[in-house]
């Protein structure tokens, strides 16, 4: 029995999206999460069609639907003059174009959702408290060696253990992650304490020099998600400290009054220092694998963290069946197809944060004329390498959604 499942280091949103994968599959699966109880910490995520198309695929789609909101737009403003640089319609055309919708969730009410279907399978094993620190392996099996010294056994180990990841150490070995030296600032406030006249059913970037404030709903419009990131040049890797209003506030003083009023409506805000890493060629040793920001962390500008990791999940699901005594193989394929796509998203989030988030002066002037010279089909065009795939394609794929 334990040589018939696939264990997986990490019970986030990517670990459970995995198993739900491997059970839509048939495949036994046991989930090993290092914290005491299963849960997601964090606010809001945005989820484009690439997403849905992913939930379709592991199995939950209509629950995921359910709890999504809707928005019309995503909105570019300048931060400093207040006026809209240009807007990309979520409408009917831009359905027809990708085959799903442009939503965003609550990142507890998504993982909700996953939490729910591997709790209703009976091929899913949910364990807590149960970190993964190493591996051994040999020709027919790999075994995890949790920190208590438990060994549990299975046929793959897939390390979905996050941007930290003890199963990274031991794939690639490539020491800690590149701290950005942006910091970002998340808080969570109650529709009716957003600004009136800022309760656009939108997800919002308002881009400033070396700042940006990101806002939309959630949770059926009761929230409202602020994001607010400035370049501050820090140097250590921070995660969800607490921090003070006048903290946030010193980062954008510089900005129009129109963008400012959105941080003074923050409360309990936390800070992270965001990291990523380079891309890698090689995410696998053997019957282990690395999925999600154990393989390819990236910076949030492409609001694509989450997505990678479900459509990574997407594909080992395909690669895994009728194919589950080739495991090294399945492995192998899984890499080769989500290996480049990832890359391209983690290099052109660098390269957004520098050129459409971040620049002031001529560089601004310039995004600014750029980006409004283009309408909604050029929009798509420009996203349809993004939007337009279910994940099995590789860097560069043609679309094959419906309305094409």
């Amino acid at each position: 029995m334990t040589q018939d499942r696939i264990l997986i280091a990490g019970g986030g949103i990517g670990g459970m999206a995995t198993a739900s994968g491997l059970a839509q599959k048939g495949v036994r699966s046991v989930v090993l999460e290092k914290s005491p109880e299963l849960g997601e910490i964090g606010a809001g995520i945005q989820l484009g069609p690439n997403a849905f198309h992913a939930f379709d695929y592991l199995g939950v789609g209509d629950a995921a639907r359910d709890m999504a909101v809707y928005i019309d737009n995503l909105r570019l403003m300048d931060a400093m003059s207040g006026h809209e640089i240009t807007r990309i319609p979520l409408g009917d055309a831009f359905r027809k174009r990708f085959g799903n919708p442009y939503a965003v969730v609550h990142r507890g009410d998504l993982y909700g959702v996953f939490l729910r279907a591997a709790r209703a399978h009976d091929l899913v094993e949910l364990r807590s408290g149960a970190e993964v620190i190493d591996y051994d392996q040999d020709a027919g099996s790999v075994t995890a060696i949790l920190v208590d010294g438990e060994r549990v056994k299975g046929r793959a180990l897939i390390g979905a253990d996050g941007l930290w990841s003890n199963i990274r150490k031991r794939v690639i070995g490539d020491g800690a992650p590149r701290v950005s030296g942006h910091t970002t600032y998340r808080s969570v406030i109650p529709t009716g304490d957003m600004p009136e006249d800022l309760r656009w059913n939108a997800a919002t970037l308002w881009a400033g020099p070396k700042c940006h404030i990101v806002h939309y709903p959630l949770s059926g419009w009761k929230l409202f998600n602020l994001v607010v990131t400035y370049h501050n040049d820090a140097a250590e890797p921070v995660a969800g400290k607490p921090v003070g209003h006048d903290e946030v506030r010193k980062g954008f003083e510089h900005v129009a009054p129109v963008a400012r009023q959105i941080i003074d409506k923050g409360k309990d805000w936390r800070l992270w220092v965001l990291c990523d890493r380079d891309p890698a060629l090689n995410w696998v040793d053997g019957r282990v694998a690395l999925l999600g920001d154990a393989a390819h962390p990236q910076l949030q500008y492409m609001a694509q963290g989450a997505c990678m990791a479900m459509e990574d999940a997407v594909c080992l699901a395909a690669q895994v069946e009728g194919r589950f005594d080739d495991i090294g193989a399945v492995l192998q394929d899984y890499q080769a197809k989500r290996r480049l796509r990832t890359a391209r998203i983690q290099l052109q989030s660098r390269e957004l944060g520098n050129h459409v988030y971040h620049p002031a002066g001529a560089h601004a002037e310039l995004r600014n004329a750029v980006m409004r010279a283009r309408g909604p089909e050029e929009w798509y065009d420009e996203i349809a390498w993004l939007y337009g795939t279910t994940g099995l394609d590789g860097a560069v794929s043609r679309e094959t959604m419906p309305g094409q």
